[in-house]
């Protein structure tokens, strides 16, 4: 999917300054105001590169990827994560539903269903969606009790496997480094890995938006051996479940900040070529506007992947993504 983006500098020059922007971004910067609207391209680049809690980005200053084909397979990326839900039956009939859903082409389907259901899904649902698992072990199986092993997701045809969610986190509590390790043996084993990362609501109006989502890519970054089959997943933990919703602009204010820190900490082309897809409390009515976001590669998609009609219209909003060919 090749997307042409703004310059920076086009952005900075243009009316709506990164001031005018304040209001709808409370918690992620302290100091909006004091950003200068004159500021060159060199400088803006260098407040990007210092980025912490007393300094925001704005959502007006997009635009690190000129044109590029997302993660080479030039396709939006929707998974469902069914976390702790279903049975037989009701698996049954979401699968009957996802199998019959008019699905558009150009989007990679990923779902995750519980453990013991993923037999029953890979036999039953249709090739065109593929199947994560919802965690894996840290290493190669053995006597490690309740654990699951990434060669025997691979075993029973399991492409991806979810990592770092809020839940395994602050629920279950994996740490970074943890996480890290996990995600890093998986790719070595040639299992995909959505990487979730996102902040707690107080780490938000604390104006540590940033520094909590950087922290948690670093401990990633340190232990992946190629970052070409990641896609990382933005979560902010307080739109789980909840019903809140960042904004479309909140969540790409955050996108972007990701996307220059892989710019910066990993290389331009991996900054340019993953997939950063918004998770949290998406549903049928907003994710068409979130679609449209630049840096909106996609969601990670929570109680309403449990819907299959649904779940079929978040798949389907990528046409609402601005294409260039």
């Amino acid at each position: 999917m090749a997307v042409v983006s703004t310059s920076l500098a086009s952005q900075l020059s243009g009316p709506k300054s990164a001031t005018s922007h304040c209001p709808q971004f409370s918690g992620l910067r302290r100091s909006c105001s004091k950003l200068d609207h004159s500021l060159s391209l060199s400088s803006t680049q260098s407040l990007i590169q210092n980025v912490d809690s007393h300094l925001r980005l704005s959502s007006s200053r997009r635009g690190c990827r000129g044109v590029v084909t997302m993660a080479g397979t030039g396709k939006f990326f929707v998974g469902g994560n069914w976390k702790c839900n279903g049975t037989k039956d009701s698996i049954s009939k979401l699968i009957s539903d996802l199998n019959s859903a008019k699905l558009e082409a150009d989007v990679d389907v990923v779902v995750a269903p519980p453990f013991v259901y993923i037999d029953q899904v890979k036999n039953s649902l249709s090739d065109r969606i593929e199947i994560a698992a919802q965690n894996s072990w840290i290493g190669k199986g053995g006597a490690f009790t309740g654990e699951i092993s990434v060669e025997q997701l691979k075993d029973i045809g399991c492409k991806w496997v979810v990592l770092g969610h809020s839940e395994r986190r602050h629920v279950i509590g994996e740490d970074d480094e943890f996480i890290g390790k996990k995600a890093g043996y998986a790719l070595s084993q040639n299992l995909g890995v959505i990487a979730c990362i996102g902040e707690l609501l107080k780490e938000r109006e604390e104006g540590k938006t940033f520094d909590v989502c950087f922290q948690q890519m670093k401990a990633f970054a340190d232990a992946v051996p190629s970052w070409d089959n990641v896609v990382i997943a933005y979560e902010p933990v307080w739109a789980i479940g909840t019903g809140k919703v960042a904004t479309p602009q909140q969540a790409q204010e955050v996108h972007i900040a990701v996307r220059e820190w892989l710019k910066k900490n990993v290389s331009a082309e991996v900054a340019s070529k993953t997939r950063i897809i918004y998770g949290g409390s998406v549903n049928g009515s907003n994710c068409a506007e979130l679609a449209k976001q630049e840096d909106i590669d996609g969601f990670l998609v929570g109680g309403a992947s449990l819907k299959g009609p649904e779940f079929a219209t978040i798949v389907n909003s990528v046409t609402s993504k601005k294409v260039a060919a």
